[in-house]
C-alpha cells in the first residue's frame, strides 16, 4: 500500500500531507506492538525472582578424622558446596600435617577458605562462604581482658 501512495503522490493524484498523517499512525501502532512483548517479558521475569536467602539445606559439616583415608571425604563435601569443621585432635601429628596440607590443596582449587579456629581445629568454606574475622583477634582480646582484672 505504501508504494501505490508513493506512485500516486509522484503523479500528483494524492496529497502528500496524507501520505505523512497515515504512516505516523502506521509507525505509533508499531511501536506500541514492539513494547507489550517486552513488557511480557518484563513481567515474566519477575515472576521468576528467587530469593538467594531461600536456600533451606545449607551444612556444615563436623569431621573428624581418625587416618589420612578421610580427608578424600573432606573435599567431597567442600565440592558439595558445604563448609566443613575439622577437628585434628585424634590424630598424629604428621597425619594431621598431610590432611592439612591436602585440604589446603582442595580449597585453593576450589577457591574456597581455610582458617585455623581452635588448636588443631580447622574450617574448611567452598567459595560460595566467606569467613571474615579470626579467632586468634578474639583469644588474644579475652586475654588482655582478663589480665587487666
Amino acid at each position: 500500500m505504501g508504494v501505490m501512495n508513493r506512485f500516486m503522490n509522484f503523479l500528483g493524484l494524492q496529497e502528500e500531507e496524507e501520505v505523512v498523517e497515515r504512516e505516523q499512525i502506521i509507525e505509533e501502532e508499531v511501536d506500541s506492538r514492539e513494547t507489550s512483548p517486552a513488557d511480557a517479558r518484563r513481567n515474566s521475569r519477575a515472576n521468576n525472582v528467587v530469593s538467594i536467602h531461600s536456600q533451606k539445606n545449607v551444612k556444615v559439616i563436623l569431621n573428624e578424622p581418625r587416618s589420612y583415608d578421610e580427608a578424600q571425604d573432606i573435599a567431597d563435601h567442600l565440592r558439595s558446596h558445604r563448609s566443613v569443621i575439622v577437628n585434628l585432635q585424634r590424630v598424629r601429628n604428621d597425619q594431621a600435617l598431610r590432611i592439612i596440607d591436602f585440604m589446603s590443596g582442595t580449597v585453593y582449587a576450589l577457591g574456597g577458605s581455610i582458617s585455623k579456629i581452635g588448636g588443631n581445629i580447622f574450617l574448611c568454606t567452598p567459595d560460595t562462604v566467606e569467613i571474615e574475622g579470626t579467632i586468634a583477634e578474639i583469644m588474644s582480646d579475652d586475654f588482655d581482658y582478663n589480665k587487666m582484672r
